[in-house]
């Protein structure tokens, strides 16, 4: 693969998924991500073995697997003045400061922007936060239940006006794993400019500013005509202007989602798929202009269609169809379909357990020259403190020295 961030080091002062993921994408590209973390409680998602109902093991953590694949941990107790001073010990070699600690933390800490960029001019500071770094509550932490799906409208738009209330976030990390991909990109672009300028910004990215990037085309639509859409209750059938876009319920329960936005050219194509070519001929749906206009009777005849064969031969038999669909399809069966598995979207680590059975993890979206992604399991907390101080040269007095002090572990 071609690590792209080879040669640059990431210091990571950060806990939970938000910002970790961004250090994971960047250890995927090939960075040498260094995680600071307390020596003995280690990051505090460590800690959380219960997730939607499922148990999780300890030495196979996926949901810390996933933000932390890649990275060497270093303890350090950075609440205390020898912890502060071998944390910038590191500060001195590192290209990148990344935290989501509040404000407050790290400045009794002594590791915000100004401490830091006393000690390296040159290094670029990067900030995750809940709600951004400027207003009323820049000091107030949030997670992406919170900040990204709660407060942006993200809730609202989701949940069917039908429904006695909003939709909960039913993805751990969603919005984190959004966010941590806007940091690496951020990060990117600042490298790259400290490059051509000699210059390294202060750089910001917030969960509540990520939700309102990536609900942007909505947004807009609301801010210029005041009408916000919001999804319908589940229903067999197609739009009420397009027909060619919406969800076909299958005979045993399936769904096959078409989303043919311009139906122009793939009217045949579709009615021969479905076994009413004779459809097509029809006034009422031979044209874009008229299928519109008679939305409610071509849904008819789709719903009638998909309702009569079952899921997997959709599947199969769309393959051909000229427009565009997709099979409505869980986590489960995304594993193992053929597109992901093909375009390495996912990859498998040696867990902590010692066992022979490999965690399997998704790599991030970007891939450099077509190569599959080749990466390390998350460390164990603290498990490199010592070879790191030592590439720095530290002595091991010294090192032994900030040990019995409880600076680092």
């Amino acid at each position: 693969m071609t690590k792209v961030m080879e040669g640059i080091r990431i210091l990571e002062v950060a806990q939970f998924t938000f910002v970790p993921a961004a250090g994971a994408i960047l250890a995927d590209w090939g960075a040498d991500v260094i995680k600071i973390e307390h020596p003995v409680r280690g990051d505090t998602q460590r800690g959380f073995l219960n997730m939607g109902g499922v148990t999780l093991d300890p030495q196979r953590h996926t949901l810390f697997e996933h933000p932390n694949r890649g990275k060497r941990s270093v303890g350090i107790d950075i609440t205390t003045p020898e912890g502060q001073e071998v944390l910038y010990e590191l500060v001195k070699s590192s290209d990148v400061f990344l935290t989501n600690y509040l404000p407050h933390i790290r400045k009794r800490c002594r590791f915000d922007v100004e401490d830091i960029k006393a000690i390296n001019p040159r290094i670029i500071y990067a900030r995750g936060s809940a709600f951004g770094a400027k207003g009323p509550e820049a000091g107030v932490g949030g997670f992406d239940g919170t900040a990204f799906w709660s407060r942006s409208g993200i809730a609202i738009a989701m949940t069917p006006e039908e429904m006695e209330g909003p939709l909960g976030q039913g993805i751990p990390a969603f919005g984190d794993s959004i966010g941590g991909m806007f940091i690496a990109g951020g990060i990117s672009a600042a490298l790259l400019h400290r490059e051509r300028t000699g210059e390294s910004p202060v750089m910001d990215v917030s969960l509540l500013n990520s939700a309102i990037w990536a609900s942007g085309a909505s947004i807009a639509q609301v801010a210029e005509t005041g009408v916000m859409s919001r999804n319908s209750m589940p229903a067999s059938g197609g739009g009420a202007r397009n027909p060619f876009q919406g969800n076909y319920r299958t005979s045993d329960g399936g769904t096959i989602n078409l989303c043919t936005l311009s139906p122009t050219g793939h009217i045949q194509s579709l009615f021969d798929h479905v076994g009413v070519p004779e459809a097509a001929g029809d006034p009422r749906f031979s044209e874009a202009r008229a299928l519109f206009e008679n939305a409610g009777a071509c849904s008819d005849i789709l719903v009638k269609a998909f309702a009569a064969k079952p899921f997997e031969y959709w599947r199969q038999h769309l393959k051909t169809y000229s427009g565009q669909w997709a099979p409505i399809q869980s986590f489960h069966e995304i594993l193992t379909d053929e597109q992901a598995i093909a375009n390495d979207a996912y990859i498998e680590v040696d867990a902590a357990d010692g066992s022979d059975k490999p965690l399997k993890l998704v790599r991030g979206p970007v891939q450099f020259d077509g190569a599959p992604t080749v990466t390390t399991r998350s460390p164990i907390a603290s498990e490199h403190t010592e070879i790191v101080l030592m590439e720095l040269g530290m002595e091991w007095d010294k090192i032994e020295e900030y040990k019995a002090k409880g600076a680092i572990a």
